[in-house]
């Protein structure tokens, strides 16, 4: 069990750590996505930089990092709690990538890949709050910060209280933690959270 959540964890981390948003953004543009605009690896950021297709691109390779070791985990692992553990650190290796000196994204998009791989339902409902908060909320990382800690509540009263309940749990930890660095920040580009001038 022991050897099991250290491979998966492990495999989890450097998947997450594969910059993608760095990676493309660099390729179309030629510049580091993290030196504009919010300043992370982002897909957002991505299409700020470099375009809405190549920034849908980044989302699918950050949503399928996630998704595919999770997945192979809670498929071959002997116990769910590994592929809690390997969401997790495909999470934290997209937030702080190896490959990218420790500076990368904000982990949304591989937090719902793993919830994704888990249960479809649970991703939709998970989106659906995050874009719901956005609108009431106005600020794109407060309305990320509460989306994490609040869909494991959500799930265990929609009476989904399996693995996906676990996996909100543990992702809306890191996730909260990682927004709370925006917590201030003022937007001025985003479509749904245009500041008003």
């Amino acid at each position: 069990m022991v050897l099991y959540a250290l491979g998966y964890g492990l495999a989890g981390y450097l998947s997450g750590s594969l910059p993608f948003s760095i990676w493309i953004t660099r390729l179309v543009k030629g510049v580091d996505v993290r030196q504009a605009g919010s300043g992370h690896a982002t897909a957002t950021n991505t299409m700020r930089q470099a375009g809405f297709g190549p920034g849908l691109f980044v989302l699918l390779l950050d949503l399928t990092k996630s998704f595919v070791p999770v997945r192979l985990a809670l498929k071959y692992a002997p116990s769910p709690w590994v592929a809690v553990l390997t969401a997790v650190f495909v999470v934290i290796g997209h937030c702080w990538p190896i490959f990218a000196q420790f500076h990368g994204g904000m982990g949304l998009a591989s937090a719902g890949g793993g919830l994704l791989a888990a249960n479809p339902l649970a991703f939709l409902i998970a989106v659906a709050i995050l874009i719901l908060l956005t609108l009431i909320i106005h600020h794109g990382a407060r309305a990320s910060l509460v989306t994490g800690l609040v869909v494991a509540p959500v799930f265990w009263v929609c009476d989904l209280g399996g693995t996906e309940f676990w996996l909100a749990a543990a992702l809306g930890i890191v996730i909260a933690s990682r927004f709370l660095i925006d917590w201030n920040r003022q937007y001025r580009e985003l479509w749904l959270d245009r500041e008003k001038r």
